[in-house]
């Protein structure tokens, strides 16, 4: 790996959207990697979907091994398994100790972020001290406002390196938080996200999808100084998930007004530093 290009954490491959295909059709690793190689992304970080709340499909942990083993050099592969599966302890142990497994993620289950079964996830991922990816939204992972269970979490497990995504995570970059959607207008200052990122070194922001890019772009004034507070805790991410979807994180990362230093770190550097590349 050459640490010059882009490193996306958040990609996903398999048959997702069932509902929408034959049109929509699933992502296979190689039109995954053909992409890549197109939009100048040296790194991804393949994501499992295992619960059944994740929407659209499923992408099983042993098919994102597999796909990483056939690009083992620009792929990464996070585990993902659903809390309520009995074995949640043995199979995080036996992705990470046997299959190389270097996170945990996506955790998208239907439940309150620090549910009592989700902590035996993070338990297990503290023990290896992995980033997980967990989205928060009003049916995923879910939270109240100002976001005090996943800051419980962060107090109970240091280790992890939480990389929060989704809508109600990004919603709450302002103090008027509706927790949901993608809300339009200046951001009022003060909103939790903010004093997360600075309060608890383990928590990482992951900008993917609709709601990370409408975060950024929403209120550019305020972008501008939220970079500068927190751009060594940003992670670029595209949430690609089916072949021809439109990625307009890209076009912000690559015109954003920044030292080129902040926009390598939130490009990739922090994700390579996050993974251990060196």
């Amino acid at each position: 790996m050459t640490g010059q290009g882009l490193v996306d954490f958040h990609v996903h491959i398999g048959r997702m959207f069932r509902e929408e295909h034959p049109p929509r059709a699933p992502l296979t690793v190689h039109q995954l990697v053909d992409r890549m190689n197109r939009e100048g992304i040296e790194t991804a970080v393949l994501l499992a979907l295992e619960s059944p709340e994740g929407l659209w499909g499923y992408s099983l942990t042993e098919h994102v091994i597999a796909a990483r083993d056939e690009y083992p050099e620009r792929l990464v592969a996070f585990c993902s398994i659903d809390p309520r599966y009995p074995m949640v302890g043995e199979f995080i142990e036996h992705a990470v100790t046997n299959h190389g497994c270097q996170g945990f993620g996506e955790h998208v289950c239907g439940l309150p972020v620090d549910h009592e079964l989700c902590h035996v996830i993070y338990g297990k991922c503290d023990e290896h001290g992995l980033p997980l990816v967990v989205e928060i939204s009003d049916t995923l992972c879910f939270d109240e406002p100002g976001l005090p269970g996943l800051e419980r979490c962060l107090k109970q497990y240091p280790n992890i390196r939480w990389v929060g995504h989704g809508q109600s995570f990004w919603s709450a970059i302002s103090a008027e938080d509706p927790r949901t959607g993608y809300p339009e207008g200046p951001v009022v200052p003060g909103g939790a996200l903010d004093r997360l990122l600075e309060t608890y070194p383990n928590l990482y922001a992951d900008i993917s999808a609709g709601s990370g890019h409408n975060a950024m772009t929403r209120d550019p004034d305020f972008t501008a100084g939220f970079i500068e507070r927190h751009w060594r805790r940003l992670l670029f991410g595209t949430d690609y998930l089916s072949p021809g979807d439109e990625l307009p994180i890209l076009k912000w990362i690559r015109g954003l007004d920044v030292d080129d230093e902040v926009r390598r770190a939130i490009g990739g550097n922090n994700a390579r530093e996050l993974l251990g590349m060196g």
